[in-house]
């Protein structure tokens, strides 16, 4: 059961015993972005080992398959989890009840194939009327302010945007980075409609819990599900959303909130959480068997 105070665990066997099933974060969790977490590799091959279902689920703004590439590139093992369910395939299927729709898309030229095979299309910024935005076209130089007269006219037409990553920023080596999060934040100050698929929203869960019940071959109680993660606005406060225990791993987006990253400080955590109004199970600074 969640709680402000949640337990320090040195790994993950220690509460394994009580689920059935992982819904687990990828980007901070299992890879940075530039190399994959061999412990954390580890430790969801473990739990598949006893009979535990593993679906990764993530933000990624491109369907399953290019991510599957990603985690075969860093050298995710394939006995690590069972499937994986993507922000970006959520998305497409957003853009499917759009079909017709003129598209102008935001972010770099990776994800175009996001819009492979759907009846939309991909148009200039003059001629949209609807934002697709994956991230910023390049995030290695640009800030999410750069933004601010485009996405002010974005709304001043009244463009809705559909935001294929929520997140606001990720670990990219040892570096954070903004995404596509941080634009669709500003947008909706500025009155900007956002539509999201993405953690911390239902559908993404809808998806990945009906994906474990498949796997499972039958319904699975809620209880005996764990989701693990980095990030409180997305992974955290989502999966309370879906009534999910939750295993923190302090060690990612916000390690600097903590302390000495592998002795985080529980008192700083307790008011972390209390802070952002989410509770956990237990934290970890590191996913680890």
């Amino acid at each position: 059961m969640n709680s402000l105070a949640p337990a320090a665990i040195a790994g993950l066997s220690e509460i394994a015993p009580a689920y059935d099933a992982v819904l687990c974060d990828v980007w901070g969790v299992v890879h940075n972005g530039v190399e994959s977490f061999p412990a954390a590799c580890d430790a969801l091959s473990r739990f598949r080992e006893r009979s535990g279902l593993v679906v990764l689920v993530t933000n990624a703004a491109r369907p399953r398959e290019p991510i599957l590439a990603q985690l075969e590139s860093l050298k995710v093992p394939p006995a690590a989890f069972d499937d994986i369910v993507t922000s970006g395939g959520v998305t497409r299927g957003l853009l499917v009840e759009r079909a017709g729709a003129a598209v102008f898309h935001v972010g770099p030229e990776r994800d175009l194939v996001l819009y492979e095979g759907l009846p939309i299309r991909l148009v200039g910024e003059a001629e949209a009327e609807l934002i697709c935005c994956t991230g910023l076209f390049n995030d290695e130089v640009e800030r999410p302010e750069d933004y601010a007269e485009r996405l002010a006219e974005w709304a001043k037409r009244g463009l809705p945007m559909i935001c294929a990553n929520p997140d606001i920023v990720v670990e990219r080596g040892h570096k954070l980075v903004p995404c596509a999060g941080a634009l669709a934040a500003l947008y909706g100050q500025l009155g900007g409609k956002v539509l999201t698929a993405g953690k911390p929203h239902p559908p993404i869960y809808a998806a990945a819990l009906a994906r474990l019940d498949e796997l499972a071959g039958r319904p699975l109680a809620r209880s005996r599900l764990l989701a693990i993660g980095d990030g409180v606005a997305t992974d955290l406060r989502g999966a309370v959303g879906a009534g999910l225990d939750v295993l923190f791993v302090t060690g990612g987006i916000h390690v600097a909130e903590f302390g000495p990253p592998e002795k985080p400080d529980p008192g700083r955590i307790e008011a972390f959480l209390a802070k952002h109004g989410v509770a956990a199970r237990a934290f970890i600074p590191r996913l680890r068997w």
